[in-house]
């Protein structure tokens, strides 16, 4: 009896890693010869141009001092490095092997020519929403760079996540490729706005919490996230900026990276608005649309007024514990802002949501790292106080700051967070 429950059980598992595995494989697509860039019309590689711009391929495909789309770009994520690949099109390390069709499965359902599984840190599932046309276009783009001959780095995976078959369990348990559907109950604008944001600028890579498999947790959708040793802030209605995120107040940001108040872009999302900037105004209006409506701007317009004025009021009163005179030295200069109204190019602190934030990383980077001309507002910087400033003066800053600042509870641990944060961020290299 018990031989028989063996080879029962033995063929069961048999038949089950056989269906596993069918599942999981794919075949490769045969290669092709590369394309002459010719082939291809003018506006059409124009138009990849912006799409790859606003899908900010480059910051993730190139590495550092790199050349563009050559790959090796690190990302860390909680199972290890993950090196971003070639996309150029030499035939030998990138795709230039690579048919449309090939191009068009990976982009949607994250299998590369070979047939390997590709790792979820390229965000296939936010790509699977893409038009043909725009697929198309990438392609066109892509496939007219430069062939730049760059093997990605080995990645850090342990085993057995290493295992690229294996990621079709993870497909199985978290992807569901969709394609776009526009919804009857919403205008032209927001839809397309959606489209945007939710597949080519992948928005909730960032910006969602993850499981602890790395999937997105869609329940959460934009409920903030830690990402790249920085906080993505909820773009839902959680947002704890006392302005609201409005459509003019979107637009500023996404089109400039300055805005009147929720001051300037810093860290990854500077990369972010880079890219979206490139898109035709009209583009970056309907994510603007679509945000502002997931962030509840329209029924909080009235406000605006009020949590102006009880910033600048904060501002004006300060306070007298020990971060005062580290404020008076090192910030009050740059961000004092009058009862006249608050000017962008120098940020209210008491608008910004690094203040309001529950994790205090954001504001901790900015103070020892600053901000720099490419990435905050054209021709200003905010100086770097790392070196200037010990630990414990950053932490009582920022405790200042939260204090006077906002109504929001004390930060705690600050001294041990500022320490994590200048050892682990890659402004500490």
């Amino acid at each position: 009896m018990l031989k028989r429950r063996v080879i029962v059980a033995g063929g069961v598992i048999v038949v089950v890693a056989g269906a596993a595995l069918a599942l999981a494989w794919r075949p490769a697509l045969a290669p092709i010869a590369p394309p002459p860039a010719a082939s291809f019309a003018a506006p059409q590689i124009a138009r990849g141009a912006v799409l790859a711009s606003a899908g900010y391929c480059a910051t993730c495909h190139t590495a550092k001092g790199g050349q563009p789309y050559a790959g090796g770009y690190a990302m860390e994520t909680p199972f290890g490095v993950i090196h971003s690949t070639n996309i150029t099109p030499d035939v030998e390390t990138g795709i230039g092997a690579w048919s449309e069709a090939a191009f068009g499965r990976a982009m949607r359902e994250g299998v590369a020519r070979d047939g390997s599984h590709l790792f979820p840190a390229f965000p296939y599932e936010h790509f699977s929403r893409l038009s043909d046309d725009d697929i198309a276009a990438l392609y066109a783009y892509f496939m007219t760079r430069p062939p730049v001959q760059a093997e990605a780095p080995r990645n850090t995976l342990p085993f057995p996540l290493n295992v690229r078959l294996l990621q079709a369990g993870w497909k199985l348990l978290f992807f569901r490729p969709q394609r776009d559907e526009p919804r009857a109950d919403r205008s032209a604008e927001w839809n397309r706005g959606a489209y945007l944001a939710e597949g080519l600028a992948h928005c909730g890579a960032c910006h969602t919490p993850r499981n602890a498999l790395g999937a997105e947790r869609r329940a959460q959708a934009y409920a903030g996230a830690a990402i790249d040793h920085w906080i993505a802030p909820p773009l839902d209605a959680s947002n704890p900026s006392p302005v609201a995120w409005d459509v003019d107040e979107l637009v500023a940001y996404l089109s400039t990276g300055v805005t009147r108040y929720h001051g300037t872009v810093a860290g990854p999302m500077a990369a972010v608005t880079r890219g979206i900037a490139q898109l035709p105004p009209e583009d970056i209006r309907a994510i603007a649309v679509y945000f502002a409506d997931l962030d509840g701007a329209a029924a909080r317009a009235d406000a605006t007024p009020a949590a102006v004025a009880t910033a600048l009021a904060r501002s004006a009163a300060g306070g007298d514990d020990a971060g005062a005179p580290l404020y008076a030295a090192a910030c009050a200069s740059c961000h004092y802002n009058g009862a006249d109204g608050v000017n962008p190019l120098r940020p209210e602190l008491a608008l910004g949501s690094a203040v309001h934030l529950d994790d205090p990383t954001n504001l901790i980077q900015v103070i020892l790292f600053g901000i720099d001309a490419l990435d905050g507002a054209p021709g200003v910087v905010m100086p770097a106080f790392g070196r200037a400033l010990s630990d414990a003066d950053v932490a009582r800053l920022a405790a200042y700051l939260r204090a006077t600042r906002t109504d929001r509870a004390p930060w705690p641990d600050l001294d041990k967070k500022v320490a994590q944060v200048r050892a682990t961020a890659p402004g500490a290299e």
